[in-house]
C-alpha cells in the first residue's frame, strides 16, 4: 500500500523527453545536480537505474550517507525510489519513505519533471519530523529539480553552440 502523499515539486525542462530520461537514468550524474550529494557508490554495480539498483549517496559535509533503491521503472514515464538506510536516523522514523519521479512530454522540446514524496507519520516523532522537515524537503527537492533543468539545458545549449573557429562563425569570402 502506498504511504500518504506529502508534497510535489515540478519543473519544465526545455529538452525532449528522451534527453531528460537519459540524464536521469545515469546514477553517476547525481552529484552533478543534487545540491547535497558529492559522491555516489554504485552498491549494485549498476550505473543506470533499474528495478533493484541500489546506491549510496555521500552527503555534503562528509559525515552522512543514505542508501536509495529504485523499486520501479516505467521507461520514459516514472522512477520509484525508496530510502532504505541512512546515517542520520530518517529511516528509523519514516520507514516507508518513497519518492516518485514522473516525466511528461509537453512538446518536442519540452518535458515536465515532477518529484512526489510519500511517507507515513504514525508516531509522535514522525509527526514532529514532518512538521519540521516538510518545508525543507520541498525546498531542497525544488533546488534539485532546478539544478537538473540547468544541467540539461546548459549541456544542450553548449552542444548546439557553434565553434568559434568553424565556418558558421566566419563571414563568407
Amino acid at each position: 500500500m502506498l504511504p500518504p502523499f506529502r508534497s510535489k515539486q515540478e519543473v519544465i525542462i526545455n529538452a525532449p523527453l528522451e534527453v531528460v530520461w537519459s540524464f536521469g537514468m545515469d546514477l553517476t550524474k547525481i552529484p552533478e545536480f543534487h545540491p547535497r550529494v558529492f559522491k555516489v557508490d554504485l552498491l549494485s554495480g549498476k550505473r543506470f537505474r533499474e528495478a533493484g539498483a541500489s546506491y549510496r549517496c555521500h552527503l555534503s559535509g562528509g559525515k552522512h550517507t543514505c542508501i536509495e533503491k529504485d523499486i520501479e521503472i516505467i521507461p520514459l514515464e516514472k522512477i520509484v525510489t525508496v530510502l532504505s538506510e541512512d546515517s542520520f536516523g530518517i529511516t528509523k522514523i519514516l520507514n516507508d519513505y518513497r519518492v516518485e519521479t514522473r516525466l511528461q512530454k509537453l512538446g518536442d522540446q519540452s518535458t515536465k519533471m515532477e518529484i512526489s514524496h510519500y511517507y507515513s507519520t504514525t508516531g509522535l516523532k514522525a509527526k514532529l519530523l514532518n512538521f519540521i522537515a516538510k518545508g525543507k524537503i520541498a525546498r531542497e527537492t525544488q533546488a534539485t529539480l532546478n539544478a537538473i533543468k540547468s544541467a540539461i539545458e546548459t549541456a544542450r545549449h553548449t552542444a548546439r553552440a557553434p565553434n568559434p573557429g568553424s565556418s558558421a562563425c566566419r563571414p563568407a569570402l
